[in-house]
């Protein structure tokens, strides 16, 4: 650290923030520089980070604008800061993480060490044996529409550092430069998603747009947010009516919008709630929530209302399947085909039969029926559907651990 630089930043700091980045991995930025290129010249690349943050004089370079496709089809823009830009966010994300941590609300799950998709989950499906309605919101574009003036004045309440603040109002403004478009796009609103000081900035304004503000007004209905997706406990159909009033205006006055098409108000019908209501279900991070038959410690079934894997969720994973088209693979045997596609099995059933497992069982096992037709084309011994499964049978019940879901049978 050198006393001659007027912003306390050590070079150990910005060498730890390295690390995290290569850890990610991830694409280049708008200078085209990847992570191994930027390895090759790592120490006096890591000097010009510090020398040019501690100094007060980095600028950082304008976003590399990537659009993906949205499951309803329509595109999100990803901002692909640089390798560089990406080591200097991580230095100001570490410092400002410590004071902002201990201070967010312990129901925003989103982007935060310690807390996941499973844990929101798992609260809400709780607080839905008490709470008889829920009240379901996103939030339009929310990354897009970050009001600036209010994003900063949050920062410099948590913050008494001036450089975090500089830099950080320096890449909220950086412009955006998309492929195919001749000039980049500045940008007045918004944090792009894809930078990696953007999710705990994003956190810190809906911490003051939404869930203190939530607290306060309303400390009487829990509430779970995950990024822009929400959702408020309600004693009735009446007051999640209102409730859903009083949110729009207050994130209206904070310069953001819900998105009406994702916003409904839900009854949690179940074998003791019977009373009529036209939306009975939900889904939240690809779990549908909704009255299901469960079945008791004693062994005793009954209704409940309860999450389990999505019918999108199930679709996405069956087309994924097919694109593998695992029956021409005739040249492979099954240990090479369990090698090829056990990670994926495993990453959907470690995420999706997490609850009600027996339904996330059911979409894995749509890859036997893809394993019985590379069987066919496989083994002309083999002449039926029927003796293909027998076989696969077989095999299943001898090496149990050769595909992740086999290991599951008879889950519920």
């Amino acid at each position: 650290m050198s006393s001659a630089k007027p912003y306390n930043i050590s070079k150990l700091e910005v060498y730890e923030a390295w690390k995290l980045v290569k850890a990610n991995s991830g694409a280049g930025g708008v200078d085209g520089e990847t992570i191994e290129s930027f390895e090759a010249n790592l120490k006096n690349n890591l000097y010009k980070i510090w020398n040019r943050m501690s100094s007060g004089c980095y600028f950082p370079p304008p976003v590399r604008g990537v659009e993906i496709p949205k499951p309803n089809g329509k595109m999100r823009l990803l901002g692909i800061p640089t390798i560089a830009d990406r080591v200097a966010q991580t230095v100001v994300r570490s410092r400002l993480e410590r004071h902002l941590e201990p201070i967010f609300h312990s129901d925003s799950y989103a982007y935060r060490r310690g807390k996941s998709a499973h844990d929101a989950i798992d609260v809400i499906r709780k607080r839905c044996w008490k709470f008889d309605w829920v009240l379901e919101f996103d939030i339009k574009q929310a990354f897009d529409n970050i009001d600036h003036a209010l994003m900063l004045r949050a920062v410099r309440k948590h913050s008494s550092e001036p450089w975090i603040t500089m830099y950080i109002e320096r890449w909220l403004k950086s412009p955006i430069v998309v492929s195919g478009e001749e000039k980049a796009r500045e940008r007045n609103c918004g944090t792009p998603q894809g930078g990696v000081v953007s999710p705990l900035l994003f956190n810190l304004f809906f911490h003051y747009a939404f869930d203190v503000w939530m607290q306060k007004t309303f400390p009487n209905n829990p509430f779970v947010r995950y990024a822009d997706d929400g959702l408020v406990h309600c004693k009735s159909k009446a007051q999640a009516q209102m409730l859903l009033v009083a949110i729009q205006e207050r994130l209206r006055e904070c310069g953001v919008e819900l998105q009406d098409a994702k916003t409904q108000i839900v009854y949690c019908r179940d074998q003791n709630r019977r009373s009529d209501s036209e939306k009975t279900h939900f889904t939240f991070l690809g779990f549908t929530f909704r009255e299901r038959l469960s079945k008791s410690k004693e062994g005793k079934y009954f209704s409940s209302f309860s999450p389990a894997i999505s019918r999108d969720a199930a679709i996405s994973i069956r087309r994924k399947m097919r694109t593998w088209k695992i029956s021409r693979w005739t040249d492979a045997t099954l240990e090479m085909i369990s090698l090829k596609v056990n990670a994926e099995l495993r990453g959907w059933w470690n995420y999706y039969g997490r609850f009600t497992k027996s339904e996330t069982k059911c979409v894995l096992n749509h890859f036997d029926k893809i394993l019985t037709r590379w069987a066919l084309r496989k083994y002309k011994s083999i002449r039926s559907e029927t003796e293909a499964r027998n076989w696969l049978g077989k095999i299943a019940r001898r090496e149990p651990r050769l595909f992740v879901h086999w290991q599951f049978r008879g889950v519920t």
